[in-house]
This record gives C-alpha cells, sequence and structure tokens, in this order.
C-alpha cells in the first residue's frame, strides 16, 4: 500500500444516507478474488441504468465528469449491510483514498483502514457544512494531526483513528508489513522469554 499523509483534494459528496455494501458493489460482482476491476463497478446499480454501461445515469453524481477527486463525502451511516470487503475494494480501486461521513458501520470502517482507505468521521454539523460547498472546494486531511480543514474556510474538526492503523496508513503498511517492520523487537521480546 501507499503511505497516506495528507490529502488535499477537491470531493465527490454522495448525499445519500444508510448506504449499504450491496449499493457500494453489488453481491453479483462479488466473484473475483483479487481486489483489482471492482471500480468500474462501485454503486453499479445507482451509475447505470439496465445494467448497461452504455446507458450512464447523468444525474448520479459518479457520471458527472465535473465531481472528481481522491475524497468521497458520503450521508450519515456509510458502510451498513453485509460485511464485505469487497466495498473497500470497490471504493479503493475507483481511486477514493479517503471517506467522509459522520458515522461509519463498524465492520466497513475495519475494512477500509485494513486497505488503506482513511474513513474520517466527522460531526452532523461539520458534514452538513461539506455539503453546502460549491463543486471545485476542497478538503485537507492530516492523518498524523487527525483532522479534516475546510480549506475555503478555515473551519476543521479533529477525528479518531486507531493508533496502530493509523501508523500503518502513514508507513503504507498492511499487517504482514507491520510485523516485518518489528521483527527485530519481536525477535528480542523472544530472548527474554528464554
Amino acid at each position: 500500500m501507499e503511505p497516506l499523509r495528507k490529502i488535499n483534494s477537491t470531493f465527490v459528496p454522495l448525499t445519500e444516507e444508510n448506504v449499504d455494501t450491496d449499493q457500494i458493489i453489488p453481491a453479483r460482482f462479488l466473484k473475483a478474488t483479487t481486489r483489482e476491476g471492482f471500480g468500474k463497478n462501485l454503486f453499479r446499480d445507482w451509475r447505470y441504468f439496465n445494467n448497461d454501461e452504455a446507458q450512464p445515469k447523468m444525474d448520479f453524481i459518479l457520471n458527472q465528469p465535473e465531481y472528481k477527486g481522491s475524497v468521497l463525502v458520503a450521508g450519515k451511516n456509510f458502510g451498513c449491510g453485509s460485511s464485505r470487503e469487497h466495498a473497500a475494494w470497490a471504493i479503493k480501486d475507483f481511486g477514493f483514498n479517503v471517506v467522509v461521513s459522520s458515522f461509519f458501520a463498524d465492520i466497513f470502517k475495519n475494512n477500509a483502514l485494513n486497505n488503506g482507505i482513511l474513513p474520517v468521521q466527522v460531526s452532523d454539523e461539520f458534514l452538513h457544512k461539506i455539503f453546502q460547498l460549491e463543486n471545485g472546494a476542497t478538503l485537507s486531511i492530516d492523518v498524523e494531526a487527525q483532522t479534516i480543514t475546510i480549506d475555503k474556510t478555515g473551519e476543521s474538526e479533529e477525528f479518531n483513528i486507531n493508533h496502530y492503523k493509523k501508523t500503518c496508513l502513514l508507513n503504507g503498511y498492511d499487517d504482514i508489513d507491520y510485523l516485518i517492520n518489528i521483527k527485530d523487537e519481536i525477535a528480542n521480546f523472544e530472548k527474554t522469554l528464554a
């Protein structure tokens, strides 16, 4: 994974609440076991008429070319439903590194972190302020400081992140990379047990 430290980006506003993992990546696309290729089916049923890529629903935000960026800002209760890790794979493969919401389902939040996506949980009020911004506005997210800032106004909020997962994001580690990085510490600890 690539390290994730500071992100400054425009964002894609998805105002819908209670977005479940089947809406993020429909079950019929869960046949692959590798992480690649899921992005093209992100929000598939919301993006296309009759499941046909030749018939995009132009009123859906991901089909509007003026909205882009590496940050997805979503309504409250994002990632609810089943525990499918493919939802995080689809979001990452589409190009999002950060998802902002006022509430995340726990399993989705952990799956996101395990796949190099930063879930930033903000207050309902702060989320509302982001949704009120005009297209092209930018957000700055600092993983080390655990802050998200609306660049236009300078308004900022802190967010929580597990210390271990923060270390992994900052260094681009998955769980195995993390263990390899501390192998000397593990070996020294094992010597104390002998």
